[in-house]
């Protein structure tokens, strides 16, 4: 079987920002497909995501460009208030 991996980590300005990011986009209240698993923390300043997905190659792409869009859309708006 087909395994597809990715590890993303994107700075923030500030460590309160990368924690308050990394909160928001958290997978852990939402149910995931079979076949994918999506990991997101705050270390420090940066927010780190790793990805894994067993199902296809479109499906992996287009989970990573799901979490980069909220990542952006949740810095964004935090930024905002």
């Amino acid at each position: 079987m087909v395994r597809f991996k990715a590890e993303v980590t994107v700075e923030m300005e500030t460590k309160r920002l990368s924690n308050a990011v990394a909160e928001s986009i958290s997978p852990d209240n939402q149910k995931v497909p079979e076949g994918l698993t999506v990991k997101t923390l705050a270390h420090g300043r940066r927010v780190i995501s790793k990805v894994e997905c067993n199902k296809s190659f479109e499906t992996f792409l287009a989970t990573l460009d799901d979490l980069l869009s909220c990542m952006q859309t949740a810095q964004k708006t935090l930024r905002a208030i």
